[in-house]
This record gives structure tokens, C-alpha cells and sequence, in this order.
């Protein structure tokens, strides 16, 4: 069987070293003998004890190293972080959460490099382990095949108050609405945030197996998944089918409208260009736009509507919306299993037209993202409008400027904020946060205490969970001088997501002059990675990648 890298570490040519790296690979317990002839597949595995989407990955581990061995290879399993967003809300953390995404890329690109292995299998389930891992993938560019962990489901399922819908929108009682919010098994939150939008995503770049990446973490086909996965990859290694032959600029544009279809996360806009980077192409927030002109949004899963995970996937998942799909995706693309996705579409149903509906009858009519211009942001920001009612979609208000996410946090708490504001939350982008949190805990806050006609703006971004008309990722962000530096309070911002514009009504030379002699000060020095990180990553619109 084809040998791509590790061979290197048993060339008999390379003598007396070779017997030194043998004599140590035999201290693992491996015979070294069989090592020599089958190839070597690493298990990149995000298993972690904190978070439900993770908790679960170590027995599917063990499953993917049983089917390894069982196609003629031999696995052997690491481990990198796997941050958990839902725990970061509205603390410190969140800041360490984004950058983590560039970190894990690098941990798995280096440690594959190093060890000289012939394939990868990755294993995660959540917001920044898999466009990281993607991210390694792409730079790799030898077989790699994904498992996602599954979705789990919300408590509200197993409650009296559960009449269909898991969206707290839909719950009269506070307890109820609670249980939306609650995890009741290991596997991602059931909502199409970012964690199922990846799984989701994974799935439409050809990156597993067809119709996994809905599939419940705690049924029972995800082990059987599981096991198909380590089978598959050394079939990869057998047909060199190599990361590169599947991530492609078509793939990524089936991406896009995938997730402009599905409602995805905001954080698609972050993600998928910095994966175009590293495959030396670029997706830019204006393909988010030309592409989103072609397809509605079809699903109503929470946040955008009142279905979870579950639902989809028992709807038909991944395959049935490609296949409503079928004639705006690019079908001649291929997929980890060796044939096109042409081929797997032909096969591919939809069980439940209400969750998944034909595109004549979407959920909304619109696409999920759109990348607004204007001079408050001349190099885009991002807004789900998909979770925005019809109206607010146009809004204008008057300005009310925090510095931090925490100044408005107090705000909220405080009840000073009223109908009309526009929440102008700046200072907390790549450079500025540092790590461009997510500010849910203001979003998630405005939508328990039912505020109706209140828009926010803001130079970070926002989980895949926020509803209504939030616009994040403002660039230039307020770090680097952006005209969101130069805002004041009662200056009037106006938000047009139909014309795709947000403008705050001040002349050019106004926000000049405010901007004259301005200069970011930072209220605390960094340190550490976060010091080396600041200084390498770039703007939001691009992707926040480290240059």
C-alpha cells in the first residue's frame, strides 16, 4: 500500500538513524514490522471533559481506530484543545476563544508534519476546533476524512411545555424558556450556531461521509459512522484522494450557499475565508452576497425558527438540502468517498418538506448572511438577517457608544437602555478585544428582557445563536482607526439590509476630523500568545487569520 510520508521514518537507507527511530516507535508496543508496510494514520481527536460536544469523542476515537485497523492501517491518536464558546459568554474567556481556532490549525499541521503520518482523521464538533482543523487540512494536503461529533438536544425536548418547537421565542414560561438554553446530552447545542453550522459545512466541502454531520451524538449510527470513517481513510491513502482534491474554490462556494441556506453562523464570514487563505484563493464577504442572491433560507432551525438539530436530521439532513439545491451547487465536485457529489446527490431524499421545504415554500425568502458596506464599515460587517424580523431590517436610531461589551452589560442591567437605541459596543475586535469575542451576553440579555426596536453594532461578532438586528465584525474595527472609533453618543447610525448599507449620518470629513490625533489606548499590556497574536492577525473582513 501506498507510503506518502512516513516512509521516511523506516528508510533503510537512512542507516544507523532509521534503527534509532525504530527501536522508539517499538516502545509504543506497535510491531514495528507491520508499521513499515501499512500506512500510518493519525486520529486528531478535540475529546475534552468540559463541553458536551466533545465529551463524547473519545469512545468515537476508539471507534475510527477499530475501522483503521480493520482497512489496513494503523492509527495512532492525539489530542488538541477544544474550546467550549457557551462557556466564555460574557467572561474574559471568550476573548482566548477565537485565536485558539489559528492555534489548533497549527497544532495539527505541526504535529502531522512532524511525525510523518500518511492521513488524518479529525474528530471534533464545535465552533473554532473545526475550521481549524480545516485550516490544517488545507495546508497538509494529504487524505484527511472528518467525524463531527452530532448535535444533542435541548432539555426542553424532554419537558410538558415541548409543543414542537425548541426556540425559546415560542415559550410563554421562563422555566420553559430556560430549558432552551439547557443541554440534555453530550453533542453540540441543537441550534444551527456555529457548531452545527460547521458540522454542517464539513459535511458540503466532501470532508465525511455523507449524511453524518446531523446525526445525533448520542445515536447509534454515529458509532457505526464512526467506524466507517476509519475504513474509509485508508481507502483515501489507497486512491490518493488528498485534502486539496476535495477543498477547491467550488467547494468553498457550495459552501457559502449551503450555509446561506441552512441560516448559518455569522462566523461562516470569519472561517470560510480564512480556509480560502490557506487553500490560496480568496471568499470574500462580497461572495457571501452573490451568492446569497441565488438561494432563500430554507430551514427554520433556532435561531431563525422554532427547529433543532434533530428535526433536520430527521428531515434528511445535509443531503436533502443539497439536493433542493441541486442546481445552483457545483455537482462535479468531489467528495472524501471517491465519487462526485453529482453522484451522491442522485440518491439523496428529503423526508420531511415542512423542515426542509421545496425552495418555492422557504422559511424566509431571503439568504441567511448579508455583508453590509457604508462608511461606518467601508470593508464590510455581517448581519444574519435570516433572524431579523421583517421590521427592522430597516432601522435607524440614535447612537449609544460603550467601550466594552461589559460597559453595556451594566447598561442593560442598570435599565438604561430604551427603545430606539442603536448599541454602538466597540474595542472588541481582533486587535482591540484582543480575540474579537462574542458579545451573546448582550444579545441573548436584549431577548430575554423582550426588547423590541433595539439594534446593536459592534466591531466583535456574535455566537450563531443571536437573533435580531445585531451587525458584527464592523471593519475597519476601532483598533486599527475605523470610522466605529469616531462615533458619539446621540450620532444617527442607519442600518439597510435590503440595500445591504449602514451608514452613520456624518460627513466624510466629520469622521476625519474626530478621527485627527486619535489614538487606540489599550487598558491593559498584553502578554504571551495574545501579545505574538494581536500582532499578526488580520482584519475581521478577511478573515481574522494570522498574516
Amino acid at each position: 500500500m501506498k507510503k506518502r510520508k512516513s516512509q521516511d521514518i523506516f528508510d533503510e537507507a537512512d542507516f544507523p538513524i532509521n534503527h534509532l527511530r525504530r527501536g522508539i516507535l517499538s516502545g509504543t508496543g506497535v510491531d514495528v514490522a507491520e508499521c513499515a508496510e501499512k500506512p500510518l494514520i493519525a486520529v486528531a481527536n478535540s475529546a475534552t471533559d468540559i463541553n458536551p460536544g466533545h465529551a463524547h469523542l473519545s469512545e468515537l476515537a476508539g471507534l475510527v481506530k477499530e475501522g483503521i485497523n480493520a482497512g489496513g492501517g494503523i492509527p495512532f491518536e492525539f489530542n488538541v484543545p477544544a474550546p467550549c464558546d457557551g462557556l466564555a459568554e460574557g467572561n474574559p474567556g471568550m476573548r482566548y476563544i477565537l485565536p485558539q481556532r489559528d492555534l489548533i490549525a497549527e497544532i495539527v499541521e505541526m504535529h502531522i508534519q512532524s511525525m510523518r503520518f500518511d492521513a488524518v482523521v479529525m474528530i471534533a464538533s464545535c465552533d473554532k476546533i473545526l475550521p481549524g482543523m480545516l485550516m490544517a487540512a488545507a495546508r497538509l494536503d494529504l487524505p484527511v476524512i472528518f467525524l463531527t461529533g452530532g448535535p444533542n438536544a435541548m432539555a426542553i425536548r424532554y419537558t410538558s411545555a415541548y409543543k414542537g418547537s425548541i426556540s425559546p421565542n415560542d415559550q410563554p414560561e421562563a422555566a420553559a424558556k430556560l430549558n432552551c438554553l439547557q443541554s440534555a446530552s453530550c453533542g453540540a447545542c441543537e441550534i444551527i450556531g456555529t457548531a452545527n453550522t460547521f458540522q454542517c459545512l464539513t459535511e458540503s466541502l466532501g470532508m465525511c461521509l455523507p449524511g453524518s454531520a446531523a446525526v445525533p451524538a448520542f445515536h447509534a449510527d454515529r458509532k457505526r459512522i464512526a467506524r466507517r470513517t476509519g475504513t474509509r481513510v485508508v481507502k483515501m491513502v489507497e486512491e490518493d484522494i488528498t485534502a486539496r482534491k476535495l477543498l477547491t474554490r467550488k467547494t468553498l462556494e457550495n459552501a457559502v450557499i449551503v450555509c446561506q441556506a441552512i441560516g448559518g453562523s455569522t462566523n461562516a464570514a470569519l472561517h470560510l475565508p480564512a480556509l480560502a487563505h490557506d487553500l490560496d484563493c480568496e471568499i470574500g464577504l462580497e461572495t457571501f452576497n452573490r451568492l446569497g442572491e441565488k438561494v432563500p433560507t430554507l430551514l427554520g432551525i433556532v435561531p431563525n425558527g422554532p427547529y433543532g438539530m434533530i428535526d433536520f436530521h430527521t428531515a434528511g439532513g445535509i443531503p436533502g438540502v443539497m439536493k433542493r439545491l441541486e442546481n445552483d451547487l457545483h455537482s462535479d465536485v468531489l467528495t472524501c468517498t471517491g465519487r462526485t457529489l453529482g453522484d451522491l446527490l442522485n440518491s439523496s431524499q428529503v423526508f420531511d418538506d415542512t423542515v426542509i421545504p421545496h425552495r418555492e415554500h422557504p422559511y424566509n425568502p431571503e439568504a441567511g448572511t448579508v455583508a453590509l458596506f457604508g462608511n461606518l464599515s467601508p470593508e464590510g460587517c455581517v448581519v444574519k438577517q435570516s433572524a431579523v424580523d421583517a421590521d427592522m431590517k430597516v432601522f435607524s436610531g440614535m447612537a449609544r457608544v460603550f467601550e466594552s461589551e461589559a460597559d453595556a452589560l451594566t447598561a442593560l442591567r442598570d435599565n438604561n437602555i430604551k427603545e430606539g437605541d442603536v448599541l454602538v459596543i466597540r474595542n472588541e475586535g481582533p486587535k482591540g478585544g484582543p480575540g474579537m469575542p462574542e458579545t451573546l451576553a448582550v444579545t441573548l440579555h436584549l431577548t430575554m428582557s423582550g426588547y423590541q426596536k433595539v439594534a446593536m453594532i459592534t466591531d466583535g461578532r456574535f455566537s450563531g445563536a443571536t437573533a435580531g438586528p445585531c451587525v458584527g465584525h464592523i471593519s475597519p474595527e476601532a483598533a486599527d482607526g475605523g470610522p466605529i472609533a469616531a462615533i458619539r453618543n446621540g450620532d444617527t447610525i442607519s442600518i439597510n439590509i435590503p440595500d445591504k448599507t449602514i451608514e452613520v449620518q456624518l460627513s466624510d470629513q466629520e469622521i476625519k476630523n474626530r478621527l485627527d490625533g486619535w489614538v487606540y489606548q489599550r487598558a491593559k499590556p498584553l502578554a504571551g500568545y495574545m501579545k505574538r497574536y494581536v500582532k499578526h492577525v488580520v482584519s475581521a473582513s478577511k478573515g481574522a487569520y494570522l498574516d
